[in-house]
């Protein structure tokens, strides 16, 4: 019998995070929820969700423009055995105290402090730390990429330290009330950013040290890695650990791909949306002196940990281990096929 999920802020990654579900054989939607009868609201409803009030005394809102709601946040929390939450930065700490009362299982994203959750999730490197539990949180995009590509060095090969720096979109491509016209802001100005210690609530043995700017691009992020390796290695080696890894996808500029842009618009032919699930690592970017690995990836900010969120479903709910999990994500979601 499919596990009843709600998703609590169906925006970017909450409209994302239901259409995967709804893939799923193993879990089912159960209702999403807004503040407000946007464009979005009205999509949900189209596509046969039922919809929620995020905020009780909303309801008439809705009513008003024309919406029909099921009931508010509490109504639905009843109904189901976790919720993820994808209410914007802050907002998903703050619907913790609900979710407490109610004893209902759930899903935080990166935007949250880390310690909203028991656990700090990334599906490859620690699938197993959140078996069972009550709050997980799947960390932020950026988290998320340099995650996948630490660990995946990190299985094969002893590092020795990590800098990376994060050339950042500064908003999603629908944002329209904020952004950078004409500058490139360091964020933080102070060092280091927050997304070494981010990396290391998942991979605490990791010595890494992060810088972020923000450049005025909505489509991508981009993040030039160098590794201190432990032992001699090879170029061949850190690709052939790429290759092996579904969730890195390899890119070469011999054809064509020679920026974010051109990237974007090969996953506009791939998948729905452009989702690109996949870390997108320049192949001919990856290079070796003396110890050091040098990588430059690009990530989708907006659909890289929506399998995240499904395999962080199947640990806490217990429905699968890890790599038979991880195995059915992918495929639902076509993760690493190419046609």
């Amino acid at each position: 019998m499919a596990v009843k999920v709600a998703v609590n802020g169906y925006g970017t990654i909450g409209k994302r995070v239901a259409d995967a579900i709804s893939l799923q054989k193993d879990m089912e939607v159960v209702g999403v929820t807004k503040t407000k009868p946007d464009f979005d609201a009205k999509m949900a409803i189209k596509k046969g969700y039922r919809l929620y009030a995020a905020i009780p005394d909303r309801v008439k809102v809705f009513e008003s423009a024309g919406l029909e709601v099921e009931g508010t946040i509490e109504d639905l929390l009843k109904e189901v055995d976790i919720v993820v939450d994808c209410s914007p930065n802050k907002i998903g700490a703050e619907n913790k105290k609900l979710y407490e009362k109610l004893g209902v299982k759930a899903i935080f994203q990166g935007g949250e402090k880390k310690d909203v959750a028991e656990v700090s999730f990334n599906a490859i490197a620690n699938y197993e730390e959140a078996v069972g539990k009550q709050f997980v949180r799947v960390v932020s995009c950026n988290t998320t990429g340099l995650t996948r590509l630490i660990y995946t060095i990190k299985k094969n090969f002893p590092i020795k330290k990590v800098r990376a720096t994060m050339i950042r979109r500064v908003v999603d491509p629908k944002e329209d009330k904020k952004g950078l016209v004409n500058g490139i802001q360091p964020n933080p100005i102070k060092l280091p950013s927050h997304h070494g210690p981010d990396v290391q609530s998942i991979l605490p043995d990791v010595n890494i040290i992060t810088a972020a700017f923000k450049v005025p691009t909505t489509i991508m992020h981009v993040h030039s890695v160098a590794i201190e390796m432990e032992k001699d290695i090879s170029e061949e080696d850190i690709k052939s650990a790429f290759a092996e890894e579904p969730r890195i996808m390899l890119f070469n500029s011999e054809d064509g791909f020679t920026s974010t842009a051109k990237i974007i618009e090969f996953a506009r032919d791939l998948r729905l949306r452009y989702d690109l699930y996949e870390n997108a690592v320049w192949e001919d970017s990856i290079g070796v002196v003396d110890g050091e690995v040098y990588v430059t990836q690009a990530i989708n900010q907006e659909s890289i940990v929506i399998p995240e969120n499904i395999d962080a479903i199947r640990a806490m709910l217990e429905l699968m281990d890890k790599e038979e999990s991880i195995k059915e994500t992918n495929r639902t979601l076509k993760i690493g096929v190419l046609d």
